[in-house]
């Protein structure tokens, strides 16, 4: 099910009427949460449940085994346990056939043939979301840092919770649960603030991301003989899709956690406002970015270690994160270019105020940023690393001679409405910023303009599905 969709719109209202009815019988409405979080998710597929309650149960149990076993070898054995489960289910759903695929090519480039075995497998929405998140709860009692829980019903609520079980945020148990195992009290004034976030995710979602969809697909589809100019308006556009679509999934879900009663953390602080790639990385996805920094980087050494040590930590880290992002070299790619781009700024012994400036006075370092994170970009959304060299070099030799936006009337219109809303978005965004808030909950009075820009410009027929629903 969609947040953008009929299905919600009518499953919305329902949910939150039984949920709030229910307000003096807490228990009941954990298993409104969790009845409703297992239909949201069985939309899709209801086979697939099997596995996010499988997941569940088998950290329920670890957990608090984990929390009675005194002996660090059993301890380590039980955290194992976990480990192979969870990535176990991961790595087959979601890199069977990848790996399969690229053994049969390691074996080829030495001349010997091997047939790749294929499995039809589909991907299970979500499963990399919700995989690390029942992670963190079975190292954070590893650690000691969290109790496990004792009963099964608010875990299962906080690993299936629906705003955010199939895109994220990544949430933490020590953070999240302990907000399931206690009643709740509607507050009216946190409600509003999570419509406020509702609203400007959906017109991020379905204004820009949907209507620059449609131009982008067709101008990667046809690259080579495109001008450098439509190559790079390209690439621009497919900046703001991914922003828009991801982040304002992520407004989305905090939204509708808000107006349940649940407050979850915050996963972008205006990343193209960010003046270097450090800074990039402490704004975009940072409920991933702080999970591979507590359970990858940390585990690693750190940078309590040498320097060469800190450097191969980093590495590790951004390579990973890529690979988590798909099945595909271009994502491991892509992660290599973050984590080079990122080392100088990790070593370097002075750090810059970066709010010691107007926005204005930023624009050289943003300006910047945002042209390599754009460059990474293009390995992203290409199908493979031919083609994502092949886009650069076209931009660079301009051999090309269509124009694909502005080669018809309804294109040059598109364009100029994403724009123009994109332009808005960042003059909101920047306005914040300079304000030293970290997201924007916009006047009242605005959201019905907001809402009525998204009833009249909203790219309803185009891009429905979250692009981050194939990780």
């Amino acid at each position: 099910m969609l947040f953008n969709s009929i299905e919600f719109a009518i499953f919305l209202p329902i949910v939150f009427i039984l949920y709030w009815v229910s307000k003096n019988h807490h228990k009941l409405q954990l298993y409104i949460i969790l009845i409703s979080s297992y239909v949201f998710y069985g939309w899709w597929d209801w086979r697939f449940l099997s596995l996010i309650i499988f997941s569940s149960l088998v950290d329920f149990l670890i957990g608090r085994k984990l929390g009675k076993t005194v002996e660090e070898k059993k301890r380590k054995l039980l955290l194992g346990l976990s480990l192979f489960t969870n990535l176990g289910l991961l790595g087959f759903f979601k890199y069977y056939n990848f790996f399969a695929e690229s053994f049969s090519e390691a074996f080829s480039f030495f001349g010997k043939e091997i047939s790749p075995e294929r499995l039809d497998i589909i991907l299970p929405v979500g499963i990399s979301f919700y995989t690390f998140q029942t992670l963190s709860y079975t190292f954070d009692i590893y650690k000691k840092k969290i109790e496990p829980a004792e009963d099964w019903l608010p875990f299962f609520g906080f690993v299936s919770f629906f705003p955010q079980l199939v895109a994220g945020p990544i949430e933490r148990a020590s953070h999240l649960l302990g907000q399931f195992q206690k009643p709740r009290v509607f507050d009216y004034s946190i409600a509003v603030s999570g419509l406020r976030l509702i609203v400007w995710g959906l017109f991020k979602k379905i204004v820009i991301a949907d209507n620059a969809a449609v131009l982008v697909d067709e101008i990667f589809l046809d690259y080579m003989n495109q001008t450098s100019l439509s190559l790079i308006f390209g690439v621009l556009l497919f900046a703001f899709q991914i922003y828009g679509d991801f982040s304002g999934y992520s407004d989305i879900a905090i939204g509708l956690s808000r107006i349940f009663g649940f407050d979850l953390m915050l996963n972008f602080r205006f990343p193209y406002l960010a003046q270097n790639i450090n800074d990039f990385w402490k704004r975009w996805h940072i409920s991933l970015s702080s999970w591979f920094r507590d359970y990858v980087y940390i585990p690693l050494g750190g940078s309590r270690v040498s320097s060469w040590i800190s450097f191969r930590n980093v590495m590790i880290v951004f390579l990973v994160s890529g690979f988590w992002h798909g099945a595909n070299w271009t994502f491991v790619f892509w992660g290599l270019i973050h984590g080079l781009l990122y080392i100088p700024f990790f070593f370097r012994k002075s750090h810059q105020d970066l709010h010691e400036h107007s926005i204005v006075r930023k624009l050289p370092q943003i300006f910047l940023t945002f042209t390599v994170v754009c460059l990474g970009w293009i390995f992203f959304r290409a199908d493979n690393l031919f083609q994502a060299w092949n886009y650069i070099g076209h931009i660079i030799s301009n051999e090309g001679t269509g124009n694909y936006i502005f080669g018809a009337n309804k294109r040059v219109i598109i364009f100029g409405i994403v724009m123009l809303f994109i332009m808005l978005m960042m003059f909101v965004e920047a306005y914040y910023e300079s304000k030293q808030k970290k997201e924007v909950l916009l006047p009242s009075w605005s959201l019905v303009l907001l809402v009525l820009v998204i009833v009249f410009f909203g790219g309803f027929k185009n891009h429905e599905s979250f692009i981050y629903f194939q990780f």
